[in-house]
């Protein structure tokens, strides 16, 4: 990944490393943010339009106001990636409660947000979308509010780092003896039937606009979702599993603990989704990712 130049901050865009924010801002104090990642593929942005329908819910969820309404989101990731020359990458958008000179809980009546964006230049079919990654099962320890996408991250971030200490790439996060989600991404498995199962929309799992893109493609694919919980074994059991987000797209998953998923290689089905989706998004599939056309 490369950090691109130019940021944007509260209205202008600045370099990057001048960016800079008061340690009283509640997103620093508080984790009182909501934040997006929205992939740019040929210089133009994926699945925009329902990043942007989130961060709404999001915000209002949490009770920041929308600082940017209408057109104003868009014009602002356009300009970013105009600055920037980006084509291929991530834009992260962060939007915080803002500071006020104080430290309390409740904060005063109305917030005036804090708005941060950045581009990240990055490939986004590579190597893990080719070979795979792996897992590990934890134990979810996230709050109840999962369906919203805010930066109380904490337990993701340390879901990562037992993950590489165990040398896997992600976590798959238990509750009540179901997996809710990967550690910043949504789970799915191919059951023994060759259906596709991924856990429903509920407060227990973020409702991923990539999620939602491949649910879009599915119809007169020839394949047959089914959304529900699955359990452990059952992802251990199944012929193949995979994420969705929007950093990492379609990854296949080929173990967990260990213990090889299928064959311990990219399946069919993904191999699949990961062609229905690159071909959405505008790629050049023969070119990028052939490995897809099998």
């Amino acid at each position: 990944m490369t950090i691109c130049t130019t940021a944007y901050l509260n209205g202008a865009f600045c370099p990057a490393a001048d960016a800079r924010i008061s340690p009283f801002d509640r997103g620093f104090l508080f984790a009182h943010a909501a934040y997006e990642v929205t992939a740019v593929y040929g210089g133009h942005l994926v699945d925009f339009g329902g990043h942007m329908s989130r961060l709404s819910r999001t915000l209002a969820g949490i009770g920041i106001p929308d600082p940017l309404p209408g057109g104003g989101w868009g014009k602002v990731h356009r300009d970013l990636i105009d600055y920037n020359g980006l084509t291929e990458g991530l834009i992260y958008l962060q939007v915080t409660a803002g500071a006020y000179g104080l430290r309390d809980f409740a904060g005063p009546e109305e917030f005036e947000p804090t708005v941060f964006l950045y581009a990240d230049a990055r490939p986004l079919i590579g190597e893990t979308a080719r070979n795979g990654i792996r897992a590990v099962f934890l134990d979810d320890t996230r709050w109840k509010r999962r369906d919203m996408k805010t930066t109380q991250l904490l337990s993701q971030a340390l879901a990562y780092r037992t993950a590489r200490e165990a040398g896997a790439d992600t976590a798959f996060l238990v509750e009540d003896g179901r997996v809710t989600e990967a550690a910043s991404a949504n789970a799915w498995i191919v059951d023994g039937e060759g259906q596709l199962v991924t856990r429903d929309l509920s407060p227990s799992i973020l409702p991923g606009i990539t999620r939602a893109g491949v649910l879009d493609l599915l119809e007169g694919s020839g394949l047959h979702l089914v959304e529900r919980a699955f359990t452990p074994d059952e992802a251990l059991a199944a012929k193949e599993a995979f994420t969705t987000s929007a950093g990492a797209m379609i990854a296949p998953v080929i173990a967990i603990d260990g213990q090889a998923i299928g064959d311990g290689r990219p399946g069919p089905v993904t191999r699949q989704i990961q062609r229905l989706y690159y071909q959405a998004m505008g790629a050049d599939v023969a070119a990028v990712a052939p490995w897809t056309m099998g």
